[in-house]
């Protein structure tokens, strides 16, 4: 409604995307001075300068835009989307803490029921609350679908990236966040920089390359023998790159291959992806992470029982068992488990590198005009 001709709406989108990857960045280095400085709660408070911004300026600075024929509000299909995430959540967390296969499979066929359930409630009626039918747009399909990949990955990357520069290189929160700074700015340059470049270039290539580049950076966490805080920097400016371009014209072809009148229920589609990719990153290569650990770690022996449950469930277990125990036996711990949660990180990144890869083949397939 705003951005009618489509090189401004791609510098819009371009910025909105420079924004997403600022929070992103700027989240764990202005969270890691109030750390530093502050209680822990403070970190809550760091969204509140922003809403009352947004309270304050947004009736001022943006257009009043209403549908014209809004649908009342749908409860059923909001319980049946509810019943059809938290299942497949707990499935999986169950999965990874060798929970009972009974209770992984039933939670697992719960959530694909309601899933099932919610798309067909969608189907039948008239105003949606999520406009499946869109997915018949092959290019919109795609696009959702890298985005959904994309964002996947690189929150399953930022969670296990975190935990290594401050757990394993012993960094402070807030050098850990400056140590992701770069990237920010490399994601911000490239989502803008895509603008101008696909009046030469067509998106789906640009967009595909871009997916490549992501799939070089996870593959440099995956081979790295270290983890150093130089190599990972440099492994995320890489994926910065990555991210900012495909974000940028993925969003943009979403709102764009759909008539004008639908391009409210697309960027819904394409916010649910985004959600979703977040949820399903954390939790699916967050568990096959914590499982990695788990399976690889090898305890010393003179443990307690308490010590043994604590240091081979978690990295920050094995750290805080290791503070109580004689320095010869705290230093084989803390080495088995850096070298266990390394192995974990390795195998998370290298199916992160494999479904950008899948991603980068799927854009190209479908992303083409004509």
């Amino acid at each position: 409604n705003i951005f009618v001709d489509r090189t401004q709406r791609r510098l819009a989108i371009a910025v909105w995307a420079a924004g997403f990857s600022a929070g992103a960045a700027l989240g764990p280095l202005l969270g890691g001075v109030l750390l530093e400085h502050f209680h822990w709660g403070s970190v809550f408070l760091l969204a509140v300068p922003v809403l009352v911004l947004m309270l304050a300026l947004t009736p001022l600075c943006v257009p009043e835009s209403r549908d014209p024929s809004p649908g009342a509000v749908d409860i059923a299909s909001i319980v049946l989307s509810i019943a059809t995430m938290l299942p497949v959540v707990y499935a999986i967390k169950n999965l990874a803490n060798d929970g009972a296969w009974l209770s992984t499979v039933a939670g697992a066929a719960v959530g694909i029921a309601a899933g099932w359930l919610f798309t067909r409630r969608q189907l039948s009626r008239s105003n949606p609350m999520l406009d499946v039918r869109l997915f018949a747009v092959r290019p919109f399909t795609g696009a959702v679908l890298v985005n959904l990949l994309a964002i996947f990955s690189l929150v399953g990357f930022l969670y296990f990236v975190s935990q290594h520069l401050q757990l394993v290189l012993g960094l402070s929160p807030l050098q850990a966040g400056l140590v992701l700074l770069p990237g920010l700015a490399v994601t911000t340059i490239a989502g803008l920089l895509a603008v101008p470049l696909v009046r030469r270039i067509q998106p789906h290539l640009v967009v595909s390359v871009a997916l490549l580049l992501s799939a070089t950076a996870y593959w440099m966490v995956a081979s790295s023998a270290d983890g150093s805080a130089g190599w990972l920097m440099l492994a995320f400016a890489v994926l910065g790159a990555g991210v900012g371009a495909s974000e940028t014209l993925s969003n943009d072809l979403i709102l764009s291959s759909v008539p004008a009148a639908k391009a409210g229920a697309a960027s819904a589609v394409s916010e649910t992806a985004y959600e979703v990719g977040s949820v399903f990153g954390t939790a699916l290569l967050g568990s096959i992470l914590v499982a990695s650990y788990r399976n690889s770690v090898e305890l010393p022996a003179g443990l307690s029982p308490e010590q043994i449950a604590a240091a081979g469930e978690t990295l920050g277990g094995a750290i805080n068992t290791a503070a109580e125990l004689p320095s010869r036996t705290a230093d084989a711990l803390l080495a088995s488990a850096f070298h266990a949660f390394d192995s974990g990180v390795s195998v998370t990144a290298g199916i992160a590198a494999v479904l950008m890869l899948a991603a980068a083949w799927l854009a190209f397939r479908t992303l083409r005009r004509g």
